[in-house]
C-alpha cells in the first residue's frame, strides 16, 4: 500500500461520528449487561415492566452486536477502504446519511424493545419494519465499498478487503432473511432450524469476517510487519465462507429437528478449527521478531489477547458442538462462557484496538498511555476472569445435573459463581468504558505520522 496522509483519501469527520457513536453504545450496553447479572442474584432489582430481565437481554444483546461492534467497524471500514484502495470512498456525502440512519434505527429500535415490541426470535427482536433502516445503511455503505474498489489506484485486493466484501454482501442478505423470512416463513421446529441459521450467520458471517478485516488492516500496519502468510489468509477465508453456514442447527441437538441436520453441523463446527487456527497463526506469525511491539502498541496489545481470547473461545465452540460435551453444558453457563469469550474477548476488543490506532490519526487528539495501561488491565483481567468463571460455574452444573439433581437445586449453586460474574463484568466494563473516554479526552495535538 502507499503511503497516503490522512486528509489526502480519509473523511476524518465521518469515521470519528461512527466511533463516537461506538463509545456511546460501548458504555450503554455492556451497563445493560451489568444490570442484567446482578438480576440473577437480585431478581427484584428495577423490577418495572421496563426493566425485566426479558425485555433488558435483547437490549444487551442487539445493543453489543449492532452497537458496539457494528458501529465501530463501520467506522473503520471508512477509514481502511480509502487505504486499502488509493482513492477517497465513493460519493462520500452519502456517508452522513449511513451513519445516522444505523445509529437512529437502533436508538428507536432498542426503545421499541424496552415498550415490549419483540418478534421473540434471538438477535431478530428488532421489530419490523425498523431493521429496514440497518438494512438500507449497509446498502449505502456496500455501495460506496464496491465503487471504491471498482475505481481503486492499488492493483491488488487486500486480505482485509475480502473480509469486508464478504461481510456487507452476507450481512445484508441475512438480515433480510433473518427478519423478514424466518418470522413467517414456517412454525415450530422448522422455525427454529430456520432461525439458527440466521443466529450463527450473524455471528459467523458479520462478526467474524468484519472483525478479521479489522486484525489483518490494523495488526501489519501497527506492528509494522508485513503479513506472516497470505497463503494461510486464503486457507481461513475459504474455509470460514465453506463451512459456517452449516454450523446453524449445533444449539439443537437432541432435538426434533432430523438428525442427519445435527451431524452436518457437528462436523461443520468441528472443521471451523482450520480457520480459527490458520488466522490466529497467521496474527502470531505476524509479530515473528518484533514482539516488542506487544509491550509498546496498545493496537497491537490489544489484538494479541484478542487473538488469544477468540481462539479459546472459538475452540471451545468446536468442541461444545459435540454430542458427548453437549449433553452436560447445553443448558449451563458453559455456553455463556463461549459467546463471551468470542465476542466480547475477541471481536468487540479488536475494533477497540483499532481506535487507539484510528482516532488520534482522524482528530490529532493523544490519548493518556496512564489511562490506556490501566483500561487495558481492566478489560484483559475482566474478561479472563468471567470466562473462566461462567466456564467452571458452567461444568460444574451440567455434572450435577447428570447426577440427578433438580434444576431448581443446580440454579441456587450457581449464585455465588454468579457474583463473581458481575464483578469480573463490571471490572472489564469500565475498562472498554475507559478506552471511549481516554481517547474523548485525549489532548489535542498536530503532526501525527499517518
Amino acid at each position: 500500500m502507499k503511503n497516503h496522509s490522512e486528509g489526502e483519501l480519509v473523511d476524518n469527520k465521518i469515521v470519528s461520528t461512527w466511533m463516537i457513536w461506538g463509545f456511546f453504545w460501548a458504555i450503554f450496553a455492556p451497563a445493560i449487561g451489568i444490570l442484567l447479572s446482578l438480576k440473577f442474584n437480585y431478581p427484584d432489582l428495577l423490577s418495572t415492566q421496563y426493566s425485566h430481565f426479558g425485555r433488558l437481554r435483547p437490549v444487551h444483546v442487539n445493543g453489543v452486536i449492532f452497537g458496539v461492534f457494528s458501529t465501530i467497524f463501520l467506522g473503520l471500514v471508512y477509514y481502511m477502504v480509502p487505504k486499502l484502495t488509493g482513492v477517497r470512498m465513493y460519493r462520500e456525502a452519502w456517508s452522513k446519511y449511513a451513519v445516522w440512519l444505523w445509529n437512529g434505527t437502533l436508538l428507536v429500535a432498542l426503545l421499541s424493545v424496552l415498550f415490549g415490541y419483540n418478534k421473540g426470535l434471538e438477535v431478530a427482536e428488532l421489530p419490523n419494519p425498523l431493521p429496514l433502516g440497518l438494512i438500507a445503511s449497509l446498502a449505502i455503505i456496500g455501495v460506496q465499498v464496491f465503487m471504491s474498489i471498482a475505481r481503486r489506484n492499488e492493483e491488488k485486493i487486500y486480505v482485509s478487503l475480502w473480509y469486508i466484501i464478504a461481510a456487507l454482501v452476507w450481512t445484508g442478505i441475512n438480515l433480510v432473511y433473518g427478519n423478514f423470512v424466518v418470522p413467517y416463513a414456517a412454525p415450530g421446529v422448522n422455525n427454529a432450524a430456520l432461525h439458527g441459521l440466521f443466529l450463527h450467520y450473524v455471528v459467523g458471517l458479520w462478526i467474524t469476517p468484519a472483525g478479521l478485516s479489522v486484525v489483518y488492516f490494523f495488526l501489519p500496519v501497527a506492528a509494522r510487519s508485513p503479513l506472516y502468510s497470505h497463503k494461510l489468509s486464503l486457507v481461513g477465508f475459504w474455509s470460514l465462507a465453506f463451512f459456517y453456514p452449516f454450523v446453524g442447527i449445533h444449539h439443537y441437538l437432541f432435538s426434533p429437528i432430523p438428525a442427519w441436520t445435527q451431524t452436518v453441523a457437528i462436523v461443520a463446527s468441528v472443521m471451523l478449527i482450520i480457520p480459527v487456527w490458520t488466522v490466529v497463526v497467521n496474527f502470531f506469525g505476524t509479530l515473528r521478531g518484533n514482539w516488542s511491539k506487544f509491550h509498546d502498541d496498545f493496537t497491537v496489545k490489544l489484538i494479541i489477547f484478542g487473538a488469544v481470547m477468540y481462539f479459546i473461545g472459538s475452540t471451545q465452540g468446536s468442541v461444545e458442538a459435540l454430542r458427548s460435551v453437549q449433553k452436560p453444558t447445553h443448558f449451563t453457563d458453559f455456553v455463556i462462557a463461549h459467546s463471551h469469550a468470542t465476542v466480547f474477548g475477541g471481536y468487540v476488543i479488536w475494533v477497540l484496538s483499532a481506535c487507539y490506532y484510528v482516532w488520534p490519526r482522524v482528530t490529532g487528539a493523544v490519548f493518556h498511555e496512564s489511562i490506556a495501561k490501566t483500561s487495558t488491565w481492566m478489560i484483559m483481567l475482566g474478561i479472563s476472569g468471567m470466562v473462566f468463571i461462567l466456564t467452571l460455574q458452567g461444568l460444574i452444573q451440567g455434572t450435577v445435573l447428570m447426577e440427578g439433581a433438580e434444576f431448581v437445586d443446580s440454579i441456587v449453586s450457581m449464585k455465588p459463581y454468579w457474583l463473581l460474574r458481575t464483578l469480573a463484568g463490571i471490572t472489564m466494563d469500565i475498562g472498554i468504558a475507559l478506552v471511549g473516554v481516554n481517547l474523548l479526552m485525549g489532548q489535542r495535538k498536530t503532526g501525527i505520522e499517518p
